[in-house]
């Protein structure tokens, strides 16, 4: 999986090799250290073969730091961070314009690994390698949240730490918006890929039903989470009150609206292109919706009408027809 492959990268080697001095007691020759040695009495700091004084340990853990730091690079500043991520995602061929950046660490390869906050769309984490690689902060989030759903002790790898790569509802706001969504974004997730290979989000709202959004050629695809699930596909951040309670909206300003829709499915295609929905309302009857592409019925017919449109209505049993009728 994505988050195994990302763990193999840098999930065992961020910590920086530190270099250490093996101690060097210092001995004076002479007959006393024989006579020393004999009697099993010590010296100042020398001790017998297995045995250090607390004192002389101290010294050699301060020797240790003294030279570790010396011997260390000096640390990069947030600037130097941020125009190393930069390049990294550049070179990998990542639309960011990086606002803010912090080293993780440099793996057993010596490449270095960052982690990314854009100025607009996800964040990223960066690893200096040849090609270069990325990982997108929803995408590794979303994986890890499945990967927890199905076993809480899952081991997820790396994933992104900084606050504002920790929050997906103004990314997810954006892309909402340039789908032609209106709702207030409360809640998201990166759930998966498309067949074709795109990145698709679950968007929750406010109070409604929400969406699955996927990016496809440039273009936004929503799809509603009332239309879902007529498949079996649940949403995770819509309830079943918020699912079903949509309907309402789709068939605003019908003859249908005031139907408290208990049952629905997708029929198919008309020749203008709407998809053509049948509905079972509560206190009986049923109609045939065609929805627009902005998910609202532009007409309806009960299931009367409907009784030559694609074999009628299945849900709900038809009235016979009166003659007026």
């Amino acid at each position: 999986m994505f988050h195994k492959k990302l763990l193999a990268l840098i999930g065992g080697a961020m910590a920086l090799t530190i270099l250490s001095a093996q101690p060097v007691l210092a001995q004076d020759p002479g007959n006393d250290e024989t006579s020393d040695r004999a009697s099993g009495n010590v010296r100042g700091d020398r001790v017998l073969p297995g045995r250090m004084s607390d004192g002389a340990r101290e010294r050699r853990d301060r020797r240790n730091r003294d030279q570790e730091q010396a011997e260390a690079p000096p640390a990069a500043t947030p600037e130097e961070n941020k125009a190393a991520a930069q390049a990294v995602l550049t070179a990998a061929g990542v639309s960011c314009q990086v606002a803010e950046a912090t080293l993780l660490g440099v793996t057993a390869e010596q490449h270095s690994t960052y982690e990314a906050v854009c100025a607009e769309g996800p964040g990223y984490l960066a690893v200096s390698s040849t090609p270069p690689q990325t990982f997108n902060c929803l995408e590794l989030a979303g994986q890890a949240e499945t990967s927890r759903l199905r076993d809480p002790e899952a081991d997820v790898g790396q994933q992104c730490t900084l606050p504002v790569n920790l929050n997906p509802v103004p990314v997810l706001s954006a892309y909402a918006r340039s789908a032609g969504i209106d709702c207030t974004v409360d809640q998201g997730a990166a759930i998966g890929k498309s067949t074709a290979g795109n990145l698709i989000y679950e968007i929750g709202c406010a109070d409604r039903d929400g969406y699955w959004i996927e990016n496809t050629e440039g273009a936004w695809r929503a799809t509603p989470c009332w239309d879902l699930a007529l498949e079996q596909e649940s949403c995770r951040y819509s309830t079943a009150a918020e699912t079903s309670g949509a309907w309402r909206t789709v068939l605003a300003g019908t003859d249908a609206a005031a139907c408290d829709v208990q049952q629905a499915r997708r029929v198919g295609r008309d020749a203008q292109g709407l998809t053509v929905y049948e509905v079972k309302c509560g206190e009986g009857g049923g109609y045939f919706a065609r929805v627009g592409t902005d998910f609202k019925a532009q007409r309806v017919h009960n299931c009367i009408e409907a009784a030559t449109i694609a074999g009628g209505c299945t849900l709900t049993a038809a009235a016979p027809a009166t003659s007026e009728q």
